[in-house]
């Protein structure tokens, strides 16, 4: 099932993607409400999916389909090419950073280059959604831990990103986290570590991999953080990008005002932002 947050007649919901259209779920609340209560609401939703009459996803705007994750983790260096092309050594032990709250844009919003900045990059990413969650969880274990996925976007300010050692300030600028365009549930993404993901430029392909590349994989990802937190319905793990950005071209290509970047997942859809500057 696809899942998606939508805005139209000024009233924000959540809806079933079923096809070219959006059928309104019905339930109250948000997104992680609705992935809180995934058990009881799942016969309902498909009962409404089959039965119920939509109307034209053209004529609502798509939201980022959590718009305020609980938490958004994200793991750098987890694809070979990338870790050479960034002069790093492979890493022992899995490297993660969160993005803001304040982050969350979007999948079709346009993307700020915040004043005084210049070095804005892409990185385009699976987007894996918890869904029961829980702590001390094994990798066996982890599949029945994720609700579904989305396409993201780990867009990067290069210059902040390596002011210090963190890299949590330069990951969440205001709208470097877009997101969607909706959720597909894990059991219709089917294998996770088998999809393609290609970011373009102004239609230009910059990045070409597949998740069956990830360092560590989605299942350790979950085992690894679970250690010491827990992991509730709704939070997001930017699961890696593959090599092609923009700092590692020669010469350096960031982004500019005016540029179009699109995302894409293989069974997920796309996302797709057209790069502003911060008024």
């Amino acid at each position: 099932m696809k899942l998606c947050t939508y805005t139209a007649d000024g009233k924000t919901r959540t809806g079933i993607v079923v096809g070219d259209t959006v059928i309104d779920s019905g339930v109250p609340g948000t997104m992680i409400d609705l992935i809180r209560d995934w058990d009881v609401q799942k016969p309902q939703l498909e009962a409404k999916a089959a039965a119920a009459a939509g109307v034209p996803l053209a004529s609502v705007r798509l939201e980022a389909p959590i718009q305020r994750p609980g938490k958004i983790f994200a793991i750098g260096l987890n694809y070979a090419d990338h870790i050479a092309e960034s002069n790093m050594a492979t890493p022992e032990r899995q490297v993660w950073f969160t993005k803001a709250q304040t982050s969350v844009n979007g999948p079709f919003d346009p993307i700020e280059i915040a004043k005084g900045t210049m070095t804005a990059d892409y990185e385009v990413e699976l987007v894996a959604v918890v869904g029961k969650g829980g702590k001390h969880i094994g990798a066996a274990d982890a599949p029945a831990a994720i609700f579904g996925y989305c396409v993201g976007n780990d867009v990067t300010e290069r210059m902040w990103q390596h002011a210090g050692p963190q890299w949590s300030l330069g990951k969440s600028f205001d709208t470097h986290a877009p997101m969607g365009p909706w959720i597909v549930t894990a059991d219709e993404a089917g294998d996770p570590h088998q999809l393609g993901l290609r970011c373009f430029v102004n239609g230009e392909k910059r990045q070409d991999s597949n998740t069956r590349h990830l360092v560590f994989n989605i299942w350790q990802q979950v085992e690894h953080l679970s250690i010491g937190m827990t992991l509730e319905p709704g939070d997001c793990l930017f699961t890696g990008t593959p090599g092609g950005v923009g700092a590692a071209m020669d010469p350096r290509q960031f982004l500019q005002a005016g540029d179009v970047v699109r995302c894409e997942v293989d069974g997920l859809g796309h996302i797709e932002g057209t790069m502003v500057a911060e008024g």
